[in-house]
C-alpha cells in the first residue's frame, strides 16, 4: 500500500518553515472558506422610521421567496450593516422572512 505524501517541514534558526507550495495551498484553504461564510450583520431598531427594511416574520418557511439570506443579528447598532424593524402584520412589510434553528 502506497504511502501517502508528508508535509515537508524545514527547521532553520529553531523556527520551521513549510515548502512554498504548501504555503499556497493553505492559503486558496483559508480565501475559499472565508468566501463560503458571509453573512449580513442587522439590528432590530425600535421604531420603524429608523430602519432600513421593515419585515414581517412568517409562520412556514414556503411563504418566503427565493432569497436564501443569513443573517447575523448584532448587540450594538454600530455593528451592524442594515437596521430592521419587526411589523405586526404582512401588509406592512417590505420583506417576508422565516427564522430557521441551523
Amino acid at each position: 500500500m502506497p504511502s501517502r505524501p508528508q508535509a515537508k517541514v524545514i527547521f532553520f534558526n529553531n523556527k520551521w518553515y513549510l515548502k512554498p507550495i504548501y504555503k499556497i495551498f493553505i492559503t486558496l484553504i483559508l480565501l475559499v472558506a472565508g468566501k463560503t461564510v458571509s453573512a449580513q450583520n442587522i439590528y432590530s431598531v425600535v421604531y420603524a422610521n429608523q430602519a432600513d427594511i421593515k419585515v414581517f416574520v412568517v409562520n412556514y418557511k414556503n411563504q418566503v421567496g427565493k432569497n436564501d439570506g443569513k443573517w447575523v443579528f448584532t448587540k450594538y447598532e454600530n455593528q451592524a450593516q442594515f437596521m430592521i424593524y419587526l411589523v405586526e402584520y404582512e401588509n406592512q412589510a417590505d420583506l417576508k422572512i422565516f427564522f430557521v434553528e441551523y
